[in-house]
């Protein structure tokens, strides 16, 4: 026996139902949807460049310091790296993750900079194919073409003769 409708029961769907189904499928939350998604994957890459490929480089430079397991111990026993410390119950200050997370910022920060100046530049190439003219450039024209009809309909006039210097 197929199942009947809910409509046809006598339950009455609520507005609201409607409404954030309308809302949902606008363009606009989709587009939310995917770049969250598109941003926790880029956040995976963005984390892996810094502490499998900065990191080490930096440490290799400031004297082959592990630079995520740069920490001071405030309270407790320092131990050989920071999560055993940690597990300890030490209190800790992790200035080399501190440091990771603002490396991982400026990095997304220069991705989404690079991102936007690319979108702009491609949005005005669209704009600029797809409106033609501007109101101004119409306008020069309109007064251009007028120009040439007139030179059309008028003889050519000879130059103006220079006048003499007066005699003094």
């Amino acid at each position: 026996m197929p199942l009947k409708p809910i409509s046809n029961i006598g339950l009455k769907q609520p507005n609201w139902v409607s409404e954030f189904k309308a809302f949902i499928m606008r363009g606009s939350v989709i587009d939310l949807a995917v770049g969250i998604v598109v941003g926790a994957a880029f956040t995976a890459i963005v984390s892996s460049l810094v502490e499998d490929l900065i990191n080490p480089i930096i440490g290799l430079l400031i004297g082959g310091v592990d630079f995520s397991n740069v920490f001071v111990v405030l309270s407790g026993e320092r131990l050989p790296s920071l999560e055993a410390t940690r597990q300890s119950g030490a209190a800790v200050l992790a200035i080399g993750k501190f440091i990771n997370a603002i490396i991982k910022f400026l990095i997304v920060a220069l991705a989404i900079f690079w991102l936007l100046q690319f979108l702009t530049k491609l949005h005005l190439r669209e704009v600029k194919k797809a409106s033609g003219p501007s109101a101004t450039e119409k306008l020069l024209a309109d007064i251009l073409e007028e120009l040439k009809a007139q030179r059309k309909e008028s003889p050519a006039a000879p130059p103006p003769s220079p006048q003499p210097p007066p005699i003094e």
